[in-house]
């Protein structure tokens, strides 16, 4: 098998993810999993597309990760695997979607308007 990539967002996070065959290693921006994700619920999530089809020690993933914050992180790379899963083998995609694991989720930040102290607040009135 050669390498399959695949991309996943959330938010503003991208992730760039290769995934070959190996034995279960997770690396990302050259770090490990545990490192780069301390908490062990972020570490879950990435998991968890692997962990459904049973192949955690199957495939080694060498993922970039950029933009937003850990949560939007975890969950572009969670994506991301999914969609690298389905391309080495098709079949899997029914499970995933079942799921939710392949579904990006739209939600994006919405913008401050002027005139407003944030994107819906606005500054206090009151008619004295």
């Amino acid at each position: 098998m050669a390498v399959v990539n695949a991309l996943g967002r959330r938010k503003s996070a991208v992730a760039r993810v290769y995934v070959t065959e190996g034995t279960g290693k997770i690396t990302i921006n050259k770090k490990d999993l545990t490192e780069y994700f301390p908490n062990p619920i972020l570490q879950f999530v990435v998991k968890q597309p692997l962990a459904l089809l049973d192949v955690a020690e199957k495939y080694d993933v060498k993922v970039n990760l950029f933009g937003g914050g850990y949560t939007g992180q975890s969950q572009a790379l969670r994506l991301a695997i999914a969609r690298a899963l389905v391309k080495i083998n098709a079949e899997d995609k029914k499970a995933l979607r079942a799921n939710g694991f392949m579904t990006r989720d739209p939600r994006e930040v919405e913008r401050k308007k002027p005139g407003q102290p944030k994107a819906r607040r606005r500054f206090q009135f009151s008619k004295r």
